[in-house]
């Protein structure tokens, strides 16, 4: 005699994704903390696209997650909350060497050439950046001169908003 084992359409990784695709930040949320079966379903939709403000997503939670993002903003109230021009790369660095990050807005953050030159280093390593918003960050001629440096070589981004 065969014993037939009988499993819940809930446990089936493919119907979460399925109903995952539905759900709304909060239910996604919920969700992934249920288990950690669940959590591994649920919390990939949950980061596909973030935007990091001063009441959202910390920096801590956005590096421990970051290989999920797509496509990530960062908004000015958090870029300008930090304490250097070095923390300020490093989050332009970081952001970039994600290998799944298709979407990077830094629309006014006022990043300036220092952060030009943050985003040159990282553009001559990524592979998955496809569109780059840059509109209102204060970059200088000099700080153009760098990324279109860097754009010769980066054949994946097709979309730069800038405005000088």
């Amino acid at each position: 005699m065969t014993k037939m084992f009988q499993t819940h359409p809930l446990n089936l990784h493919e119907i979460r994704s399925k109903i995952a695709s539905s759900l709304g930040l909060k239910d996604l949320a919920s969700c992934a903390r249920v288990s950690q079966d669940w959590n591994d379903s649920f919390t990939p939709p949950l980061y596909k696209s973030v935007v990091l403000s001063k009441h959202g997503l910390s920096m801590e939670s956005l590096e421990r997650n970051k290989q999920l993002i797509q496509h990530l903003i960062i908004q000015s109230s958090v870029y300008e909350k930090l304490s250097s021009t070095s923390a300020r790369d490093k989050v332009i660095s970081s952001a970039m060497a994600n290998s799944t990050l298709t979407v990077l807005d830094l629309k006014n953050n006022l990043i300036g050439d220092n952060g030009a030159q943050a985003l040159f280093e990282a553009l001559k390593t990524n592979s998955t950046l496809t569109a780059l918003n840059l509109v209102v960050n204060s970059i200088s001629e000099n700080g153009a001169q760098v990324l279109s440096e860097a754009l010769k070589t980066n054949s994946t981004v097709t979309t730069l908003g800038v405005v000088f």
